[in-house]
């Protein structure tokens, strides 16, 4: 069984889904520390031709706490304004609008828990029908901490190899992966070149900016 692991993202760019769409099981990885500034909360998309971030709102985030341990705050609604002006004219607004207003009308406080139900809902529409579990979920040793983590959740899962986006590799040890029976690859995001509203491409936004677009 080929298995990835990641964070939960808001509106991840392609790479995420591609990663999941490559692996027979994927976790989503909600029960490690918030990062500031990162993903998880944030992403990019095309406002007067310009990359610009659309910033979920946080209640008392910490870099302390677990992503599950965190909530939504109050501007789903005003994101889903700005991305219903960015894109109206966009080709493909009237077929995907709903899929994002249904995701930001989603009732649910809890932040990873939030963020699950948009990656699920996106899979859906994207007919990836890989499985999904959450790590909180898995009655495994919360004690342990980076790779050593990472490779417990292989073993309770019975993953014959490791698949992590191409960043992770200063992360992992392939001899540690072997040792333990498990091979660890990489995987490299293929670009994908749509039309934008911007002369200029701009590669790794949000997967919003494809939907609408491509």
């Amino acid at each position: 069984m080929n298995l990835g692991v990641m964070q939960p993202y808001f509106f991840p760019y392609i790479g995420y889904f591609q990663l999941i769409h490559a692996v027979d099981t994927f976790v989503i990885y909600d029960d490690v520390n918030y990062i500031k500034q990162g993903w998880i909360n944030r992403n990019r998309i095309l406002i007067n031709d310009a990359p610009q971030y659309i910033t979920l709102e946080l209640q008392a985030s910490s870099s302390f706490k677990k992503i599950n341990e965190i909530e939504v705050g109050k501007n789903r609604m005003k994101i889903l304004k700005t991305i219903q002006s960015v894109y109206a004219k966009a080709p493909f607004f009237k077929e995907n609008f709903d899929l994002l207003a249904r995701i930001l009308n989603y009732e649910e406080l809890n932040l990873a828990t939030f963020l699950s139900y948009a990656i699920r809902e996106i899979n859906t529409y994207l007919e990836i029908n890989t499985r999904v579990l959450v790590s909180s979920e898995l009655e495994k040793q919360n004690e342990l901490k980076g790779q050593e983590k990472i490779l417990h959740i292989c073993d309770l899962l019975g993953a014959s190899t490791y698949t992590n986006a191409i960043g992770g590799m200063a992360l992992y040890s392939q001899e540690t992966f072997a040792e333990k029976g498990t091979a660890l690859k990489f995987m490299q995001t293929e670009p994908i070149l749509y039309s934008q509203s911007s002369e200029i491409f701009h590669p790794s936004l949000s997967i919003i900016d494809i939907l609408m677009h491509a």
